[in-house]
């Protein structure tokens, strides 16, 4: 049966989601028509756009590849997205795929858009991908070597994805840095120390070489920024949407040549611009996930119905790494 509408979950305006009925259209030769089984939150980015905290002059570049209506509001936002080929060329039909779209049961797009998930990845831990990406395109920024002293501020989904990557390179001392303690269970899965923010500042563990900044507060990035070693380098991956942030950059700062650089997914890093792609890198980071330790932050489920709630609690300061949301007819597919 051909399938014309879909439920898609809307921030009508700031601080209210709704599920609303959208048409599709009918795909075309070189479309898919894709059944989503499982889509991710990515806490940071879409609480700011459930809030209303983009600034307007950052509206267009914020916009997700899918991205129906503008921001503030009407607008349905999102890029976790993993579901079933329905329809399509037939090296796709049936396949698991990921793509970049919003919140939605189901979608039609350019078959070039959706990367089929690998075996041995299950699809609920699939929605990590695009968190896994920016990771991934964080390390190809920073540029890690081996035996690294590396401190991550702010356990959330990015900083989580960006230790455990981390955490593979040979000899690297990695630590994941929050004021939540709790955390702490989190490191371990993924194979990296933990530490307070009081305890990272303690002498005994030593000056980092590089420190990445994710927690998108300012105390976290001035934290990062006393955490370096001498000519060390600040990765910084937070978004502040329209908040100003103060930093102490007196001191020692410029004698110690000290770097804050800054990361961001939109574009590949420049160190492999000129040899991947962003279906490279996203490939890439599905076969990453084949890493049983990623896991570790799937921190909570809903079903569909409720996401407008769910979007509410954690865009007022709910705990969580990556809220998954389930589809109708997932259990059907996955058994």
């Amino acid at each position: 049966m051909t399938v014309t509408t879909a439920r898609a979950f809307v921030v009508a305006r700031p601080g209210v989601g709704e599920i609303r009925e959208v048409a599709l259209p009918d795909p075309g030769p070189d479309d898919v028509l894709v059944r989503t089984l499982h889509s991710g939150i990515s806490r940071g980015t879409e609480t700011l756009v459930f809030r209303g905290e983009v600034p307007e002059d950052q509206r267009e570049r914020m916009r997700a590849p899918f991205q129906t209506g503008d921001l503030p509001g009407a607008v349905a936002y999102g890029y976790l997205n993993v579901g079933l080929v329905e329809a399509g060329p037939d090296e796709l039909l049936g396949r698991t795929v990921f793509c970049l779209h919003p919140h939605q049961t189901a979608y039609v797009v350019p078959a070039g858009a959706v990367v089929p998930v690998p075996e041995g990845v299950p699809a609920q831990r699939a929605v990590l991908a695009g968190t896994v990406e920016t990771a991934v395109n964080a390390l190809w920024d920073a540029a890690p070597l081996v035996g690294d002293r590396v401190a991550v501020v702010g356990a959330g989904m990015v900083g989580c994805c960006v230790a455990r990557l981390l955490s593979r390179i040979p000899g690297a001392q990695v630590t994941l840095v929050d004021v939540d303690k709790e955390r702490a269970v989190t490191a371990a899965a993924l194979g990296v120390g933990f530490a307070t923010p009081d305890e990272a500042l303690d002498p005994a563990g030593g000056e980092r070489d590089l420190v990445v900044h994710t927690s998108a507060t300012g105390e976290g990035l001035q934290l990062a920024v006393e955490l370096l070693a001498d000519e060390g380098t600040v990765l910084e991956l937070s978004w502040y949407g329209d908040r100003p942030v103060e930093l102490a950059l007196g001191g020692a700062f410029h004698s110690r040549r000290l770097r804050i650089v800054a990361s961001q997914v939109g574009t590949v890093a420049p160190a492999r611009r000129s040899r991947r792609s962003t279906t490279d890198r996203l490939a890439l980071a599905l076969a990453l996930l084949r890493d049983d330790a990623f896991e570790a932050l799937l921190s909570g489920r809903s079903p569909f119905e409720e996401l407008p709630d769910v979007m509410a609690r954690l865009a007022a300061g709910q705990a969580a790494l990556c809220h998954t949301i389930d589809y109708p007819h997932a259990d059907h597919t996955e058994g």
